[in-house]
């Protein structure tokens, strides 16, 4: 039942030129084209999906086909890639967009700050202003969550979800006290070993590879992950970690305090990336947030194995913000809309 529900969902993939960055984007339901859908159908809300590092949408995919399924298939849920994480295949056309009236060149786009201006330069180009939005954050994607909410708070934000957040001392974590020398120090050593590794390598070899790591991890993948083993996206992988671990210092307590009321944080109990501690030291500073510690036992990356649970919390805690007539279409149909009752 679930393998045939999970088929029955559509996911459109596009591949976009944002800020002269090729960009995937994967799209959850029938709408692709948030402009030319002037009817009544159009969606009123989009959940809109922030990736960890690597920003490699594919692992997000049955996460957001389930949150889809769960919220009804009301609402669109897309998914975008960082950029520089992800290289359309030869045979995949690359989509433009007229110019952003309102852009400027993204200053260093592979780095921590410039995957924030992409962001805000998708939503600009490809999403009417008008559309409510609800960020889904996961990992590095919270930080970037924070961020476009302090740079444009102008945004029709209602609700911003922030899953396992690395938005604090990071390097400090115990992850990232072994993650800031090879990424820091380390850095271009790594670079150098990925191109002469995978440079030369056949396509084919490649493809045999991330089948062999997909079996070994247990996981199915829907669209290619190809840009799992690219130099190119590896290296702006590894120079982005590198960003977090040298500026990701200091929590952003002006702009979790302006952004509370929309802001819901979920941290793990056993995570390596972002401590108990750090989840104790927030609650301490935010009694009144609506901050939750996980007690579950899911980890950090619950794309791989624990998609289906967290999209289960994810719906229930939008239930309200979704059911608020306001978000929805003007049809009788979208009116029933409504998210389903939980099982008893």
């Amino acid at each position: 039942m679930e393998s045939q529900l999970k088929e029955d969902i559509p996911v459109h993939e596009e591949f976009i030129l944002c800020g002269g960055s090729e960009t995937q984007v994967l799209k959850c339901g029938p709408w692709t084209n948030l402009f030319d859908d002037q009817s009544a159908n159009r969606p009123k809300l989009l959940i809109f999906v922030l990736p960890g590092n690597p920003g490699f949408p594919t692992f997000y995919v049955p996460f957001a086909k389930a949150l889809y399924s769960l919220t009804n298939r009301c609402f669109p849920v897309w998914i975008i890639s960082h950029a520089g994480h992800a290289m359309a295949p030869k045979d995949k056309k690359i989509l433009t967009t007229s110019e952003d009236p309102n852009a400027q060149e993204i200053t260093d786009i592979y780095g921590l700050s410039g995957q924030v201006e992409h962001k805000l330069a998708f939503l600009r180009t490809h999403v009417p202003k008008e559309m409510k939005l609800v960020l889904i954050g996961h990992s590095l994607g919270c930080y970037i969550s924070l961020e476009m909410l302090k740079r444009t708070p102008e945004l029709p934000v209602i609700r911003s979800v922030l899953l396992f957040p690395t938005i604090e001392r990071i390097s400090e974590s115990p992850k990232g006290r072994i993650a800031t020398p090879i990424l820091c120090w380390f850095r271009y050593v790594l670079y150098a070993a990925v191109y002469l590794l995978f440079k030369p390598c056949p396509q084919k070899i490649k493809s045999l590879l991330i089948r062999m790591g997909l079996q070994a991890m247990n996981v199915e993948s829907e669209f290619s992950l190809m840009n799992a083993l690219e130099p190119f996206c590896l290296a702006n992988s590894a120079y982005l970690g590198a960003q977090e671990m040298m500026k990701m210092v200091e929590r952003d307590n002006e702009t979790i305090k302006e952004h509370l009321s929309k802001l819901i944080f979920y941290y793990g109990a056993t995570d390596l990336w972002c401590p108990k501690e750090y989840y104790e030291d927030i609650k301490k500073d935010f009694p009144e947030g609506d901050i939750q510690l996980c007690e579950k036992n899911i980890p950090h990356d619950f794309i791989l194995h624990f998609y289906q649970e967290m999209a289960d919390m994810v719906a229930d805690w939008l239930k309200d913000d979704l059911e608020n007539p306001s978000w929805h279409y003007h049809s009788l149909r979208t009116m029933r809309c409504y998210l389903k009752p939980k099982a008893t």
